[in-house]
């Protein structure tokens, strides 16, 4: 019993000495994508705590099912807890959903889901999938800072909006602007395969969730 303590004690100072990754520690079912498939509430609200404040998103799953689903399941199973909000292009949107362990996004990098119909406008607070083509949504969500209504043809589907705490999303480091190669922010592979280690030691100044969690 004393060796077992011991080993305990020693993987929680691990941990909170950030060197153990949260999905090693805490054997997770965000490595199994797979069984992340649960329906969510017709509405419901996602609070995001983060280092400049918290906000809360209300989701409508009517506007768009499979993306509100999968929001929830990544929400609910804290696929965003210290995640960065690593690409903030002032006056158009903040993106993040990218995961600080890099084997958890191995996992769900091929986990796409299928497009939803565009009910709804891209415009001030309103929240949505990024997409790389067709049938291609997979973690990441952007929200909107202004009128980008014209992303709606391109079938960018809002599945919910900042009901409280937009002023917190205005104030999320937006000083790297657009990712590498065509700015000089954050390479999205390199975070995929390397996680927050590569983003705390190269963009030390990026905002992050601390925790996200489903409102009840």
């Amino acid at each position: 019993m004393t060796s077992r303590r011991l080993v305990l004690s020693l993987a929680a100072g691990l941990l909170a000495a950030g060197f153990v990754s949260p999905a090693l520690a805490q054997p997770s079912k965000l490595l199994n994508p797979a069984a992340l498939t649960e329906q969510a509430p017709a509405t419901y609200k996602a609070k995001f705590e983060t280092s400049k404040g918290t906000f809360v998103v209300q989701v409508t799953r009517a506007w768009a099912p499979v993306g509100a689903d999968r929001f929830y399941n990544l929400v609910k199973n804290g696929f965003f807890d210290n995640g960065r909000f690593f690409r903030d292009i002032a006056g158009f949107m903040v993106q993040f959903g990218l995961n600080g362990d890099p084997a958890v996004n191995a996992k769900w990098r091929g986990a796409r889901i299928p497009d939803d119909k565009v009910t709804q406008h891209n415009t001030r607070g309103m929240i949505t999938f990024a997409t790389s083509g067709p049938n291609a949504r997979t973690t990441q969500v952007f929200i909107n800072f202004g009128d980008n209504s014209n992303l709606d043809g391109m079938g960018f589907a809002p599945f919910g909006r900042v009901v409280s705490g937009m002023e917190v999303v205005d104030k999320l480091y937006s000083g790297y602007g657009e990712g590498a190669p065509n700015g000089a922010g954050p390479d999205q592979m390199r975070i995929q395969t390397e996680g927050n280690a590569y983003l705390t030691k190269s963009f030390a100044k990026l905002d992050y969730v601390k925790k996200a969690t489903i409102e009840k």
